[in-house]
């Protein structure tokens, strides 16, 4: 990284894919830091954002907010070791791992639930018959949620 390397806002936008207003909303958040230049109407962003800016969108990919991110930067201000960052940061990683599972487990379940309505379409020859006179030989009579629906004395 070249100490004196500085970005003109566009150039820092296009090396990571990003708009000029988004980079101009990232400083505003304090997320990064520009310097004028004399003789220059350009804002300028030195090297070190360049390195702000792809840790940005590493976070976001994470699910950080960047009122988040924005917490996390403060913090290695504060505190140079890196110590309290790793530690927050593990803290919500660790949480997002969990509710990662849980989602995951969810759609696990819709998936499985799915698979086992399009085995069963694919084998009653009309839809409107099920459930009916065939339940009582239907592989998935036991986790039928239509046949549940319908009382014994309704005919099912």
């Amino acid at each position: 990284m070249d100490p004196e390397r500085s970005y003109k806002i566009g150039e820092l936008a296009r090396m990571f894919g990003l708009t000029a207003r988004t980079v101009r909303f990232y400083e505003e958040l304090g997320l990064l830091e520009s310097e004028s230049r004399e003789g220059s109407a350009h804002r300028r962003y030195p090297e070190r954002n360049a390195v702000r800016v792809r840790r940005i969108q590493q976070l976001k990919d994470y699910g950080l907010t960047l009122a988040e991110i924005r917490e996390l930067f403060d913090l290695a201000a504060r505190d140079r070791s890196g110590e309290s960052v790793r530690k927050s940061l593990s803290e919500k990683y660790r949480s997002r791992l969990e509710e990662a599972r849980k989602k995951r487990d969810a759609l696990d379940s819709y998936i499985e639930d799915l698979s086992w309505h399009v085995e069963q379409l694919e084998r009653v020859p009309d839809f409107f018959e099920c459930p009916g006179a065939s339940c009582a030989t239907c592989l998935w009579a036991e986790r039928c949620d239509v046949r549940l629906l319908v009382s014994p004395k309704d005919g099912a």
